[in-house]
């Protein structure tokens, strides 16, 4: 009897793919029934499609990025074509006032001046490193479009440069100087946001796609600027003018793709925003509404932003260090530490409306963003009431559990605060016998 079930049995193998479990297809079915028999669901074009797919976005895609993944990578794709088309007219302008294609131009000559290029954009890419590096974490938004705008001015060097023979070498170098801010900064943010985009610790795989985006629309871009640049060749109004309308469209695709993104790390200003409308309403604001009012550029360079929300971000300073405090600042800070030496991980000084944190060596990054808070609150407070140093403390003890419980809940990351590097620290005790009290 069981032979004769096993032989009426007919057993079937499904093939299924997808890019995510949720998103999967059936492809084929395999019986074994009289003989092993293949019946495909997907077309050869379908499966062609998707191994073309693969390479060029991350496994498991749309559910394994962020929401704003798609609409930031379209607008990233769109200003690297443009800014491939400007390359070849910037470096047809280098070439030619190098001296390339004239008889009296000489190897040892184009290549010196070569030298001088790329030299100056090694240590201006080290100079700024030393100086802004610790800082292009906690404002990746911002110095992702002054990395793009950077760029788009050194290509504007090269391309001015035949004009000014006396000076071609050092407008050479000040172009070169320029692009190496861009790759510093350009490299260090987008770091940063592939972490972001990384929901299923994919970053690796995210960067690998990118790098794949990137080489179709430098390879597009190429295409399209040599042709652009034949068709340009010997016509300076021409070239002047496909160069500027390119650059304007490559500084506004740069604009929309830093405000699709929804960052969810804390830094000094999106923490600034959410709390103002925490006092405000006792609720939290989602990442996506935080990226509307968020800042792209430095406050000089837009004047014109939204007065909604008060920068109280601009009002701290984080990490001070203490032998640069004035003398008032300086009886604050001991009047602080003889009054809370035993459990405080900070001390905040107020001196004409800035506050200055001065954070314990034992300080963890939970206490960096709480001190962070409490400093913000000050400022908040201060502007209504003349009370507003004991008042933070009150607010700190009946708000701030609830207000760290709302951000978790939405989505925000508490666990730190991205800020610069914080190299000052202090340590506070009361010495008796020339022993610590503990």
């Amino acid at each position: 009897m069981g032979g004769e079930n096993s032989n009426s049995e007919q057993i079937v193998v499904e093939e299924w793919a997808g890019s995510s479990p949720t998103k999967l297809s059936i492809t084929a079915t395999i019986s074994s029934t009289p003989t092993i028999s293949i019946q495909r669901f997907d077309s050869r074009f379908k499966l062609v499609r998707r191994q073309i797919l693969s390479a060029f976005v991350p496994e498991g895609f749309p559910s394994s990025v962020t929401p704003d993944y798609v609409p930031f990578q379209i607008w990233d794709s769109l200003q690297g074509l443009s800014t491939y088309i400007r390359m070849m007219l910037s470096t047809q302008a280098l070439l030619s006032a190098i001296g390339v294609g004239e008889k009296s131009a000489t190897v040892i000559g184009a290549t010196f001046q070569w030298f001088l290029r790329d030299l100056t954009g090694m240590l201006g890419g080290i100079l700024f490193t030393f100086y802004q590096g610790s800082n292009l974490d906690s404002n990746a938004k911002m110095w992702r479009l002054v990395a793009d705008l950077l760029n788009d001015l050194g290509m504007l060097m090269d391309l001015i440069s035949p004009l000014f023979p006396s000076a071609f070498v050092f407008i050479l170098c000040l172009g070169s100087l320029s692009r190496s801010f861009t790759g510093v900064a350009s490299g260090a943010t987008r770091a940063a946001l592939t972490q972001h985009f990384a929901l299923q610790n994919n970053a690796a795989d995210i960067s690998a796609k990118e790098g794949s985006q990137e080489t179709v629309a430098t390879m597009a871009g190429m295409v399209l600027g040599m042709c652009l640049a034949h068709v340009t060749r010997g016509y300076s109004l021409a070239i002047w003018f496909s160069f500027l309308s390119l650059t304007m469209f490559h500084m506004y695709a740069n604009y929309k793709a830093v405000r699709c993104l929804s960052l969810k790390a804390l830094n000094g200003e999106r923490t600034s925003l959410l709390l103002q409308h925490f006092m405000k309403t006792g609720q939290v604001l989602s990442a996506e509404k935080v990226s509307t009012e968020e800042q792209v550029l430095p406050l000089w360079l837009n004047p014109w932003s939204s007065k909604k929300f008060k920068c109280l971000h601009s009002h701290i300073n984080l990490g001070v260090k203490v032998s640069s405090l004035n003398h008032a600042e300086m009886m604050d800070l001991f009047r602080s530490a003889g009054s809370n030496y035993k459990k405080a991980k900070c001390l905040l000084l107020e001196n004409n409306g800035i506050i200055s944190i001065v954070l314990h060596k034992d300080s963890t990054p939970v206490d960096i963003l709480q001190s962070y808070i409490h400093a913000l609150v000050m400022v908040n407070l201060s502007d209504k009431s003349t009370s507003g140093h004991v008042e933070s403390f009150s607010w700190m003890d009946k708000y701030y559990e609830d207000f760290i419980k709302k951000l978790q809940s939405s989505g925000w990351k508490t666990e730190r605060l991205l800020s610069h590097s914080v190299v000052w620290r202090a340590n506070w005790f009361i010495a008796q016998s020339d022993e610590k009290i503990d």
